[in-house]
């Protein structure tokens, strides 16, 4: 199994272990995450599903990001990622959202350099946790080192202690 795939399937025993569901919003990763995490047999009983909102007002559309928050931050931000993880867990009906932004190259976007990503995790009854990256490498390796931050982000933020059970 490969290291997202073993993280994938340490983030859904955690959530099972919970009694939690899990929702996905990924603008740069395109699937991945949600990929991921379906490659993992019995992950239906905990994955809910996720958007894959990669223009911008689809974030808005799709995902309930607020046009505030997009016209004065854009879709490179760390509010936006927040934004994302909160909407994909209230679209999808699931107690944790994850989302993933930023761009992956080969150019950079509206003054964002290639590399900069955003990963964010919502948890129930806690603000999102949004992690900034600056990654390195081809539009390839920036995706799949995206996907490994969020995996991990989810991983440790479920390690939590105050995650309430459900």
């Amino acid at each position: 199994m490969s290291a997202a795939g073993s993280a994938a399937a340490d983030v859904l025993a955690a959530l099972r272990g919970r009694g939690l569901t899990l929702a996905t919003a990924e603008s740069l990763t395109g699937g991945l995450v949600g990929a991921a995490l379906t490659a993992v047999a019995g992950s239906s009983d905990v994955y809910r599903g996720g958007v894959v909102c990669y223009a911008t007002d689809l974030k808005a559309r799709l995902v309930g990001v607020p046009e505030d928050v997009l016209a004065a931050h854009g879709p490179v931000a760390p509010e936006t990622a927040a934004a994302l993880a909160t909407g994909a867990a209230r679209v999808c009906g699931a107690d944790v959202g994850a989302a993933t932004t930023g761009v992956a190259g080969p150019s950079p976007q509206d003054g964002h350099p290639v590399g900069e990503v955003y990963v964010a995790v919502s948890l129930p009854g806690e603000e999102p946790r949004v992690r900034p990256l600056r990654l390195t490498g081809d539009r390839r390796a920036i995706r799949e080192q995206t996907l490994d931050a969020v995996l991990a982000l989810l991983d440790e933020a479920l390690a939590t202690e105050a995650i309430p059970l459900s």
